[in-house]
C-alpha cells in the first residue's frame, strides 16, 4: 500500500512538473505574440527597389509605434497602388514630407529638397529614371514623397502608379534586419 501511495505521489510530481513546462512555454509564446502584434512587425523585402541598403528576400523588424515621417526613414506602406502589377506592400525611403518641394535633375542625377541637393550616400547609383516625374512636386499635408535606393530600378513617388504615400498607410518604420543573421543593421 504505501508503494502504492509513493507511485501516485511521483506520477502526481511528474504531472506537475510537465503542466509547469507547458505553461512557461504557452507564457513564453504569448509573450512573444503580444510584443509582435503590438510593438514590432515584421515584413519581407521583395525585389530590388532599396539594394545596396536592403537585399530581395531580407527580413525586417518595424515599429509598430510609428508616429511622424522625417526625411531618411526608411519604412514599409500598405497603400493600395493604382496598378496590378504593383505590390501593395512597398519598402521605401522618405525624401520629403508635407509642405517640402522635390526637384530631381535627371541629368546629374541630383535629388532636391527645398531646393538643397540631398547628401545620399545609401544610394546605388544617381537618379537618371524620370519615370512619370516631370515638374518639382510640393508634398501635400498628409503624405510623404518615397523612393527607393536603387533610384534606376525602383517604382517609387516618381511614378503615377504608386504616387505620394498616405501616412496612415504606413505601417512602420525600419528598426533593423533580422534576416540575413549576422546583417542587423540597416544601412
Amino acid at each position: 500500500m504505501s508503494e502504492n501511495i509513493n507511485d501516485k505521489k511521483e506520477q502526481g510530481g511528474f504531472v506537475r512538473t510537465c503542466f509547469d513546462v507547458v505553461s512557461i512555454i504557452a507564457s513564453a509564446i504569448a509573450a512573444v505574440a503580444i510584443v509582435f502584434i503590438f510593438l514590432f512587425r515584421t515584413v519581407g523585402v521583395v525585389g530590388d527597389s532599396m539594394y545596396p541598403t536592403l537585399h530581395n528576400t531580407d527580413r525586417i523588424i518595424l515599429s509598430a509605434f510609428y508616429d511622424e515621417s522625417e526625411n531618411g526613414d526608411i519604412v514599409v506602406t500598405c497603400q493600395p497602388s493604382k496598378s496590378p502589377v504593383i505590390p501593395d506592400v512597398l519598402v521605401k525611403r522618405v525624401i520629403a514630407t508635407e509642405g517640402q518641394t522635390v526637384d530631381i535633375d535627371f541629368e546629374k542625377g541630383v535629388v532636391y529638397v527645398d531646393g538643397v541637393a540631398l547628401d545620399e550616400p545609401y544610394i546605388n547609383e544617381p537618379t537618371h529614371d524620370r519615370e512619370n516625374f516631370y515638374e518639382p512636386v510640393t508634398v501635400p499635408e498628409g503624405y510623404v514623397f518615397v523612393m527607393g535606393d536603387n533610384r534606376n530600378h525602383s517604382t517609387d513617388s516618381r511614378d503615377n502608379r504608386v504616387g505620394l504615400i498616405r501616412e496612415e498607410y504606413i505601417l512602420g518604420e525600419a528598426l533593423f534586419r533580422i534576416v540575413p543573421f549576422g546583417q542587423f543593421k540597416i544601412g
